[in-house]
């Protein structure tokens, strides 16, 4: 063999056990830094699989209850709720139904769970109108921006009605963060937090989603969502929501997005939180479902590199299940 010189600097020293890894990593992924994503149906009696997010389900009433309960035990960050009415109409307004699925949801988890677990709540017409987008409709068949805040304000007083501690704006309308925190302010509701959906693209990666909630939608929601091929455009949106009242940040998606996160991480002083979708949970099922990756391992690494690029939370629908892993 060659003679060669032996090399001064050695790296690898810190990763010779996995309790010498552990001492330096410079990422954590904890519990209480996820956030379980959960569907609830208008009149199910027990809940209904979703076929393309395998081990995700639609809630009925009762075992919402029971899955808010368990990640109140777990420890985790939070749990956000998404509602499906049993009928939609083109202003979406079972959303706005004091007594609507949403918000009886939020009723109901607040109840069981008080104050050991934040209970949020997506604030998005697209579950509940008939055509499937996330605002009014204008004469033209086109997403009227602020017909559509002023629907959000509605909502948004209704949700903290029912007890909710997040709410989650998400249709990507031009200042609806600013309405939504004058509305819960003028109500009295001070104390209820804005989870902004900052960076939301038109990704073809919420297909799954689409199915989960029962999806409407004709179309697409490109002249509101963002572009992919934008960067820039991401953290200017987060700029303008902190500006606005934000209290969180989030980008959406998170895996094809981490340089956007890595963005706005660097340029807000509120927490980030990022959203692993559905099309994200289901590319890992299926591959492991196929024998092709080891899942424990892939998910775990999934939301570490998430956490890694800048995420202070992350919203998974494996949270429950991270959280058990974590604690082996």
């Amino acid at each position: 063999m060659p003679d060669v010189t032996p090399p001064v600097v050695r790296p690898r020293r810190l990763r010779t056990t996995a309790a010498l890894r552990r001492a330096v990593a410079e990422t954590s992924l904890e519990a209480r830094q996820l956030v379980l994503p959960v569907f609830v149906r208008e009149g199910l009696s027990e809940p209904r699989p979703i076929a393309s997010m395998p081990g995700v389900v639609q809630h009925s009433r009762a075992t919402l209850q029971a899955a808010a309960a368990e990640a109140a035990r777990l420890g985790l960050g939070g749990i956000m709720l998404f509602g499906i009415p049993e009928q939609k109409d083109a202003l979406g307004s079972a959303g706005l139904d004091p007594d609507g699925v949403l918000n009886r949801a939020i009723a109901d988890v607040k109840a069981e769970v008080g104050d050991a677990l934040p209970v949020m709540a997506d604030l998005c017409l697209d579950e509940f109108t008939d055509h499937g987008h996330c605002g009014v409709l204008d004469d033209r068949g086109r997403v009227d921006n602020d017909a559509t805040l002023a629907a959000y304000a509605e909502m948004a007083r209704v949700q903290a009605a029912a007890g909710v501690d997040l709410v989650g704006p998400s249709g990507m309308m031009d200042g609806q963060v600013r309405v939504v925190r004058e509305a819960l302010d003028g109500a009295g509701h001070t104390d209820v937090a804005i989870l902004a959906y900052s960076a939301k693209y038109a990704s073809a990666f919420f297909g799954p989603f689409r199915e989960a909630v029962d999806s409407s939608l004709q179309g697409d929601r490109r002249t509101y969502q963002q572009d992919p091929a934008n960067g820039r455009e991401g953290v200017r949106e987060a700029l303008l929501d902190v500006a606005e009242g934000a209290d969180m940040v989030m980008v959406k998606p998170a895996l094809a997005y981490l340089d956007v996160l890595r963005q706005v991480r660097d340029a807000v002083d509120v927490p980030v939180a990022a959203y692993n979708i559905s099309g994200e949970y289901s590319m890992v099922e299926a591959a492991a479902a196929h024998g092709w990756i080891d899942r424990e391992a892939a998910i775990l690494e999934t939301l570490m590199c998430i956490r890694r690029a800048g995420a202070d939370v992350v919203l998974t629908y494996w949270a429950a299940e991270a959280a058990r892993l974590l604690a082996r």
